[in-house]
């Protein structure tokens, strides 16, 4: 006689989706310094200052949403280079917010604008990657993914 099978739904984490519209906000602050060093338009510069600040408290909305997902057992073990990538790339953006602060020209070119690529680098590498910190489970027998 067949058995039934039992429908199970797998849930995903949330810390994916805050990561990647945080990873957005930092990467445009690429294009808002070049933009900025190709006319000096102040302006430009203070949508770089804006765009770090908001990505910087994205990441913090994201770590919060991460410790939920663990507390509510939606995050697998961490992927450390994942971790390792975000919390780099966080880090640098938390100096790239204090270069941003200074006046003129020397807020942007050279050093906020290689911090920005670099920057740019690690959360490309993150995104191709998937956004996510956690290794996620797959779907098993019988289970919807």
């Amino acid at each position: 006689m067949a058995e039934p099978i039992a429908v199970t739904r797998v849930v995903r984490p949330l810390h994916p989706f805050f990561v990647g519209l945080g990873g957005a906000l930092l990467m445009a602050a690429l294009f808002t310094d070049f933009m900025y060093s190709s006319n000096s338009l102040m302006q430009w510069a203070n949508f770089s200052a804006w765009l770090i600040t908001g990505g910087l408290i994205l990441a913090l909305v994201s770590a919060i949403v991460l410790i939920i997902d663990f507390a509510l057992g939606r995050g697998g073990p961490i992927r450390w280079l994942d971790f390792g990538l975000l919390a780099v790339a966080a880090v640098l953006s938390i100096v790239n917010v204090f270069i941003h602060t200074r006046d003129a020209w020397t807020s942007v070119v050279p050093s906020g604008i290689t911090i920005s690529a670099i920057v740019t680098i690690l959360l490309a590498v993150a995104g191709l990657r998937g956004w996510c910190v956690t290794a996620t489970r797959l779907a098993g027998r019988g289970e919807i993914a």
